[in-house]
């Protein structure tokens, strides 16, 4: 073969890598574009999702583990209203929050059988209690005599006038304060009785600086009572008194058509899946030496 016909089979072998190349390109371009499109088809069409909850879940900085997560993986934005629980179920009542995450069962229960959630109703996801605090002194003896009877500590703190920071905001911690005083047969009142209508950790502030006693979630308690001059005195009254459950509530859809039905059905589905709720198991662990929350979703 002269030198001549080996240049033009090679040019030839050179031409056709070419155009395989340039094929396999164009190939591998509309793969990505094919792939560009189902990611597209996986992204919600509307991104916000409006999450009316307590401000203990913002206090004991559980949402800061949470909600990351959950963007993380669903794509949607989550814009929060941090009220008690009764506000937010006021703003799912109005249609201005897509779903609740709130821990007033009562309530929650009315607000389900008055048609203003979605079809699943509500679903138990967490718990943990109330602490009753007051100054690290004690200079009632109320750890002394009643550790495990919130209401005989309610009735000293009555009795004796000792400076009582209510949350009073309707929150869920204001209902269980409350019907710890309608179980004593007590109606607090007076100059002692002060209503901060604020949220927990802003009233944990406030008794401190007063030397005073308030009901607590522990999980805000122990996010943010380190710095403080208080302690629990009473807790884990074996009554059942001072627990504190948690559930989720997607809105009726029904309500307006700015609802966020399909993101309020991720976040529901989402924050009771096995995963999370071993996540929520974990917080605080490492942390406080106890986990601030006991998952318990579908336990029931």
């Amino acid at each position: 073969m002269t030198s001549t016909n080996k240049r033009k089979i090679l040019s030839i072998f050179i031409a056709l890598a070419m155009v395989f190349s340039a094929a396999g390109l164009l190939a591998g371009c509309g793969g990505s574009d094919e792939g560009s499109t189902d990611d597209a088809a996986k992204e919600p069409e509307n991104k916000t999702l409006r999450l009316a909850t307590t401000t203990s879940t913002k206090d004991s900085g559980l949402l800061d583990v949470l909600l990351p997560e959950f963007e993380k993986e669903t794509g949607y934005k989550v814009s929060v209203a941090s009220v008690g629980s009764g506000e937010a179920m006021a703003l799912g009542e109005q249609g201005e929050a897509d779903v609740l995450l709130v821990h007033s069962p009562a309530a929650e229960k009315e607000y389900v059988d008055g048609g203003h959630a979605d079809a699943d109703g509500r679903m138990d996801v967490m718990y943990n209690d109330f602490v009753v605090l007051g100054p690290k002194a004690d200079p009632e003896g109320i750890e002394k005599t009643s550790k495990e009877d919130a209401i005989a500590t309610f009735k000293t703190i009555n009795d004796k006038k000792l400076t009582f920071i209510s949350r009073a905001d309707d929150s869920g911690t204001h209902k269980k304060e409350l019907s710890i005083w309608e179980s004593a047969k007590l109606e607090p009142k007076g100059k002692w009785y002060v209503e901060a209508a604020a949220g927990m950790g802003d009233v944990i502030t406030m008794t401190d600086e007063k030397e005073g006693y308030t009901l607590s979630d522990r999980a805000t308690w122990l996010n943010v009572g380190k710095d403080t001059d208080l302690k629990i005195l009473c807790e884990k009254d074996p009554s059942g008194v001072l627990n504190n459950q948690y559930g989720v509530i997607c809105v009726n859809p029904d309500k307006n058509e700015n609802i966020n039905k399909d993101g309020a059905k991720a976040f529901q589905n989402w924050i009771v899946s096995e995963e999370i709720q071993k996540l929520i198991g974990e917080y605080g662990a490492e942390e406080y030496g106890e986990a601030l929350f006991v998952p318990n979703a579908n336990t029931k």
